[in-house]
């Protein structure tokens, strides 16, 4: 058994497969069987978080799992059924261009003005919608670029050397303080957010969820490494418009410095990264291997079908005065609360 400090600790489950997952990492209980997997909803709170549980014994673990379980057979087994069910559904799901060069070109035109998430919290959006925003996209970005690294060994030539290019530049250049997993931490700590990994989760909804999850899934699996290039072009491309959005909503709001900085980062980089992902990582791509465009295509069209969704709860929440958090935070600037009851929620929940 680990020390509490190797790891986070494991969220509360959500139904039936996560439970059962979870009891299992902790040594004491079966595994949910393939036909209740195949009985839950594909993009569900339960099935979700199962799936996340079992991938994120690749990434930092947790301090009640032995370690040992990244590469059990019986949660392998059951990790690979969990992925069958989303992959599935996704497969199904997921309107698909015919043409990589139809999918970019269309990435490439920016949404009508005032529909997209980044456009609310510019124009309308209070400090604790980017809170939320922020909390649930640290799911990801604490840990950012680390799933799409999976796929660097799978690569050769033109496709490898650019996409490195564009992963050192993720990963700070070489300065551990330009990282941009802690320009993201920095941003959370002026948003009054608990920085520390894993924390965030029992408060993350399931369509952030399965967006963590997808790049899980395609970084993993060598068959799926089409799927990853094409994932991670949609990221760079549709980055750079929507973080100069967010700086713009994080200035108006009086988020803080370290905020604003993050996303002022992202405008200038990702500008760039969007060309090398076009030009160098999918032209090599498909100079070496012209059979994964129609993987390419899905990963472009996969990202974007669960972004619409994530976007969908995000501002139907949001207009309806409601939060989009699986389990909410109190709505207060500096994150104090009017009462020890919401109070002692918000530290539950990983506010500062």
């Amino acid at each position: 058994m680990r020390h509490e400090s190797e790891g986070p600790a494991l969220p509360a489950d959500r139904g039936p497969l996560s439970a059962a997952v979870t009891a299992y990492l902790r040594g004491a209980g079966p595994l949910p069987s393939e036909g209740e997997v195949r009985a839950a909803d594909p993009y569900g709170d339960d099935l979700q978080l199962a799936l996340y549980l079992c991938y994120e014994l690749h990434y930092r673990g947790f301090a009640e799992a032995d370690p040992d379980l990244e590469w059990d057979p019986e949660l392998l087994r059951t990790r690979a059924a969990l992925e069958e069910r989303f992959l599935t559904a996704l497969r199904a799901d997921t309107p698909v261009h015919e043409t990589v060069e139809g999918a970019l070109k269309e990435l490439l035109v920016e949404p009508a003005e005032g529909t997209g998430v980044s456009h609310y919290l510019r124009d309308e959006g209070e400090l604790w919608q980017l809170r939320e925003y922020a909390l649930h996209r640290s799911l990801f970005h604490l840990k950012e670029q680390d799933p799409q690294v999976w796929v660097l060994p799978r690569l050769t030539g033109r496709a490898k050397a650019a996409l490195a290019a564009v992963t050192f530049d993720e990963y700070g250049g070489g300065r551990p303080d330009q990282v941009h997993a802690q320009l993201f931490a920095d941003l959370m700590t002026d948003l009054g957010l608990d920085t520390t990994y894993g924390r965030q989760v029992d408060a993350g909804c399931a369509e952030m969820l399965a967006l963590v999850n997808l790049m899980s899934l395609f970084g993993l699996h060598r068959r799926l490494r089409g799927a990853l290039v094409g994932h991670f072009a949609e990221v760079e491309i549709t980055s750079s418009p929507a973080s100069r959005r967010l700086a713009e909503a994080i200035r108006r709001t009086g988020a803080g410095p370290a905020a604003e900085r993050y996303y002022d980062e992202h405008v200038e980089a990702d500008a760039v990264h969007e060309q090398i992902m076009r030009h160098e990582v999918i032209g090599g791509l498909l100079e070496d291997e012209p059979h994964l465009a129609d993987d390419i295509v899905f990963g472009i069209d996969a990202t974007e079908y669960l972004e619409g969704r994530m976007a969908e709860r995000l501002l139907s929440r949001w207009r309806a005065g409601e939060s989009s958090l699986y389990s909410p935070l109190e709505r207060t600037v500096e994150g104090a609360t009017e009462d020890p009851a919401r109070a002692e929620e918000s530290r539950v929940l990983g506010v500062v």
